[in-house]
């Protein structure tokens, strides 16, 4: 057993060190744009930079429509899945993972193929349609996260036992998912929500081709002409996505003392 315990400490030291020097080096060289001493002035040009702004706040509000599309499309065919149409499970799953095997690449070339300005809804042929556009993308690209997230959350829940005490008392389906469902797998949601957040704010294809002034072209436009503000904005970008992270686990861990209290 003890064996055992130093190769698995073995091998996480190690996972840790690959995963940790890049980003170290990383920190460091974006701390030496002054000669000869460390300094903080790679991030304040970053943070002063207006396409900074600008960018990164289309990416938010992208993703946040992106979360919102997500939920209102995912959980009531979590839901009803679970509920009524438990075969069709393997084929909803198989579907909820093709984002992963199709190239963002592919997608944006058929959106663009099929919504041009010369097609039956010219969609591209407007900023707010190509935003329409992007935010589909988006939701596409996050629905294999959120998904699975929802379908976890649904797993802990007796759904038709819940579903049949609240039309007992009068409850319509819109009700029952608004008051009973969506409730109990906030958590799920959140986790969905935050995976989906860190997604749209770092991607980088679908965004770039549909040419939108989102955060992942404004990073690859930093990378290739300067040389420390691309590393600091490659250390903002990396803490966003661990916040991301970290807010998951304080959800599940709110969650899990929440539950314990009431029991």
């Amino acid at each position: 057993m003890r064996g055992r315990r130093l190769w698995a400490w073995l091998a996480l030291i190690l996972g840790m060190i690959y995963f940790a020097l890049p980003l170290i080096g990383t920190l460091e060289f974006s701390l030496r744009m002054r000669r000869g001493e460390y300094s903080l002035d790679a991030y304040r040009v970053i943070l002063s930079d207006p396409h900074f702004h600008a960018t990164f706040g289309f990416s938010v509000l992208m993703a946040l429509g992106t979360i919102v599309l997500g939920v209102l499309l995912v959980v009531p065919t979590a839901y009803w899945v679970r509920l009524r149409l438990p075969r069709w499970r393997p084929v909803i799953e198989f579907l909820t993972l093709l984002p992963l095997v199709i190239p963002p690449i592919v997608v944006v070339f058929g959106y663009i193929r099929l919504y041009n300005t010369s097609s039956w809804l010219p969609l591209t042929g407007s900023v707010g349609g190509t935003n329409l556009l992007l935010l589909f993308g988006y939701t596409v690209l996050a629905l294999p996260y959120m998904y699975r997230a929802v379908d976890t959350g649904l797993r802990s829940l007796d759904v038709a036992t819940l579903t049949e005490a609240a039309q007992s008392l009068g409850a319509g389906w819109i009700t029952i998912l608004w008051r009973v469902i969506l409730p109990n797998v906030l958590v799920a949601i959140l986790s969905g929500a935050f995976l989906t957040f860190a997604i749209v704010i770092g991607e980088f294809v679908l965004a770039a081709l549909l040419n939108r002034p989102a955060f992942g072209p404004f990073m690859q436009l930093i990378g290739a002409n300067r040389a420390y503000e691309p590393a600091a904005l490659a250390v903002i970008a990396f803490a966003i996505t661990w916040l991301c992270m970290g807010l998951i686990q304080l959800v599940t861990r709110f969650q899990k003392h929440t539950q314990i209290r009431q029991r």
